[in-house]
């Protein structure tokens, strides 16, 4: 794609999963691409495998290490690490403030210091992993929903706010994706993910399609649209069906 050749890009999270699969798919198309993960090994790993530039670290604090690693300008961002707490109300204060911290406020520490630059040159591209439970939810994990649901708003907040000015942002809502945080998920990933769960490389081909068409929601399992618009036209019903499933995860439990 012309539009990310040559662009300086830069992936959070990308030590394995979908950020491996996004850092990869962009090197392909000729970017240059910032290899972020707080396991710096796996980091260097995948920098090493696709001919990019590892720039370890914590997502939060990385803009201002890659830029420089880049040359001095970052032109696509890709706030892709998450972390998937399990728990409701009940979950320890630290692993809702974890959630918090890393599904929403890496987010907006970056833009905090890209948009300054962004808004000089008018363009730049912004793109949230925010999984289709920020537009449904997930059985099993209340943190997860709940900042995930938070990184949708603040992704939607920034693309009314500056797409004007040039600065496309694109939400990425995956429901199952054979990754590390899948396999973490337990029975109800088993019960709800697992069936329909696809492929990273698979996440990363739907981002170009939906980059290509300007498209603002990047849906890689397209069923996630009507289960969306059934949650907003019948929200009881909707909430009928997930409880529904809740009962048949603590029957099989």
């Amino acid at each position: 794609m012309s539009i990310v050749r040559d662009a300086g890009v830069v992936v959070t999270g990308a030590g394995g999963g979908i950020g491996a699969a996004l850092a990869r798919r962009f090197a392909a198309e000729g970017a240059r691409v910032a290899v972020n993960d707080l396991d710096a090994a796996k980091a260097e790993a995948v920098a090493a495998e696709i001919g990019a530039i590892a720039v370890p670290g914590d997502a939060s604090d990385v803009v201002e290490a890659a830029r420089e690693a880049l040359g001095g300008r970052v032109d696509v961002y890709c706030a892709n690490a998450g972390v998937a707490p399990s728990g409701g109300p009940e979950a320890e204060e630290e692993l809702w403030e974890t959630a918090w911290d890393v599904n929403v406020m890496a987010h907006v520490r970056a833009a905090r210091k890209l948009l300054p630059e962004w808004l000089d040159r008018g363009s730049g591209r912004f793109v949230a992993t925010v999984s289709a439970a920020g537009l449904l939810t997930m059985l099993g994990s209340a943190p997860y929903s709940v900042s995930k649901h938070a990184a949708l708003a603040f992704a939607e907040w920034l693309s009314l706010t500056y797409r004007h000015c040039g600065i496309e942002v694109h939400a990425i809502c995956p429901q199952g994706v054979r990754t590390d945080m899948l396999r973490g998920t337990g029975p109800a990933g088993d019960l709800v993910l697992v069936p329909t769960a696809i492929e990273p490389a698979q996440v990363a081909d739907a981002l170009f399609e939906g980059m290509a068409a300007g498209r603002f929601l990047i849906l890689p399992h397209p069923e996630v649209a009507d289960y969306y618009a059934a949650r907003a036209t019948d929200p009881d019903r909707w909430l009928r069906g997930m409880n529904h499933l809740q009962r048949k995860l603590e029957e099989e439990g």
